[in-house]
């Protein structure tokens, strides 16, 4: 029996001007939200050189991790989270 996408997690989500200042202001579902933010992390060089798992936020960042400076992959998903409705 073929497993089902989960539809929950591909139902377009809205960013908060926050979040769409780094994926842009239309709705997408979470899957390509965390794409989007990947791409701007590594396109910026965001990512810890000695710890990967961790996210160096640059100002953009910042205001999407509420004003942290470092923060790991699983609570950068949360804290992105937030800003979807």
């Amino acid at each position: 029996m073929a497993r089902k996408p989960n539809a929950a997690f591909m139902k377009p989500m809205q960013p908060d001007d926050v979040l769409s200042e780094i994926v842009g202001s239309k709705p997408i579902p979470r899957t390509e939200v965390t794409k989007k933010v990947w791409a701007y992390i590594k396109k910026n060089g965001l990512q810890d050189k000695k710890n990967k798992r961790n996210i160096n936020a640059d100002d953009k960042m910042k205001a999407v991790f509420g004003g942290k400076a470092t923060v790991n992959m699983f609570e950068m998903t949360k804290l992105v989270n937030k800003h979807l409705k």
